[in-house]
């Protein structure tokens, strides 16, 4: 499966082996969107001119609602979504922290 290629639905997997090429096409398209997710992350490090603005609570409960709309509306399990996230976030934050503190 190519790496921009159209995914195959879950329903169009004939069997376990297109299912395992399907998500693993999945994962890549995922791997890459993250990578370009922590540039925005790393670039903020660049911008923010006070360590403490690192940490946003406010912050992180919009993103987290924000997220859990998106995920109602895409049928995805909203308690997937949130503990995905919270871990995406926090992981975030603490890359933030080192490229905040390495500039």
């Amino acid at each position: 499966m190519q790496n921009d290629a159209p995914l195959k639905s879950p329903e169009s997997c004939a069997d376990m082996a297109e299912l395992r090429d399907a998500i693993d096409a999945m994962d890549r398209k995922l791997v890459r969107l993250l990578a370009q997710r922590q540039g925005y992350i790393e670039r903020a490090a660049v911008l923010k001119q006070d360590r403490a603005t690192v940490r946003d609570e406010a912050r992180i409960e919009d993103v987290v609602a924000k997220v859990l709309a998106e995920a109602k509306a895409a049928g995805l399990s909203p308690a997937i979504a949130e503990a995905v996230w919270r871990v995406l976030i926090e992981r975030s934050i603490q890359h933030e922290f080192q490229k905040f503190d390495a500039k």
